[in-house]
């Protein structure tokens, strides 16, 4: 065969216990099942039970197998390709801190807001990639590592596309983005680990100062590039639609920082730049890229490329919970 399957989480196999506490929880729901008093039960004997009686444990059934369905999907199965590649080439780990903040809406990339140029900008940059492991982290008013460092770029990309503002509290965190990145990078091996702040705004939020956050990049030995992105000033800003269904702008003040963030990249050893439109932006990955120590992130070896399998087992655990559950209240419900 050309795969095997392993499992990435297998503590979460430890969840199977739940299933002895619903076996129990149904038996003794079983026996304190409240009942309904009939002065005589002999026409119930002599009537026909029907199926439904018999159809009944099929419903603790479905509910064990759809447990050990969604056990299995969370352990992450993953199927892994038994052609190796060598893994002694060059390459680095970066971790990219993406705002989410609302401002990322302005319209002064138009056609597109600034969002859209940034998850089609970063798609390309991943694409480009081979070697270079790239983890994502996200921030608005606080900060979530949204993918680990990871080779599966298509994983990242799917990510990437899903990506939308106001899903997160509304802020600009820039030193919590950091330090959740940090977190990211400071147990990998690689000779040269980055970070790139991609943010269009001032640091508002967040609970670690950016300069703070810097310091601890500097002793960590991890360079911050960051780049600014937006023209800054007034700038068209989506605030509803129109009588015609358009959308409507109107021209907001967004503040910026370029000091901050200049101060933020000269402290770690990496640069500072600015981005008022695509092209500007892919530049100034392309010139993070081009200005990396590359490194190797194993002498020799091999690795293998992973594909995520947990999605079929979600769908299934999700499918056999629903059916069980309108089964459960309405054809075979059960009436005290």
């Amino acid at each position: 065969m050309g795969t095997n399957l392993h499992f990435d989480n297998p503590w979460a196999f430890l969840l199977l216990g739940v299933i002895p506490l619903v076996l129990w929880w149904a038996y003794l729901e079983r026996r304190t099942r409240a009942v309904l008093r009939f002065s005589a039960t002999h026409a119930f004997a002599r009537g026909k039970r029907g199926i439904r009686p018999w159809l009944l444990p099929v419903l603790l059934v479905a509910r064990c197998v759809a447990i050990v369905f969604a056990v299995v999907a969370l352990a992450r199965p993953q199927t892994r390709d038994a052609r190796v590649r060598d893994l002694s080439v060059e390459g680095i780990d970066i971790v990219v801190a993406l705002d989410l903040s609302t401002s990322m809406e302005a319209a002064d990339f138009r056609p597109n807001n600034r969002l859209y140029v940034a998850k089609e900008v970063l798609t390309d940059f991943i694409s480009s990639r081979q070697n270079d492991r790239i983890g994502l982290v996200v921030f608005a008013g606080a900060a979530y590592t949204q993918a680990p460092l990871t080779l599966d770029y298509n994983v990242l990309k799917e990510v990437i596309r899903q990506l939308r503002t106001r899903a997160l509290e509304d802020g600009t965190a820039i030193g919590d983005a950091l330090a959740t990145s940090l977190n990211r990078l400071r147990n990998s091996d690689a000779k040269s680990r980055v970070v790139l702040i991609i943010t269009d705004g001032d640091n508002n939020a967040g609970k670690i100062a950016p300069l703070d956050a810097a310091a601890m990049a500097k002793a960590l030995d991890i360079k911050v590039y960051t780049i600014l992105v937006g023209k800054g000033g007034r700038v068209p800003f989506p605030v509803g639609r129109d009588l015609f269904g358009n959308v409507a702008y109107r021209d907001m003040e967004m503040p910026v920082n370029p000091k901050l963030l200049e101060t933020i990249a000269q402290m770690t050893g990496g640069e500072a730049y600015r981005a008022t439109d695509r092209e500007e932006l892919a530049q100034g990955i392309q010139k993070v890229l081009d200005s990396l120590e590359r490194s190797r992130l194993m002498e020799g070896g091999a690795a293998a490329n992973y594909k995520e399998e947990f999605f079929p087992f979600l769908l299934w655990a999700f499918a056999i919970a629903s059916g069980e559950f309108l089964l459960r209240r309405t054809l075979l419900r059960v009436h005290p």
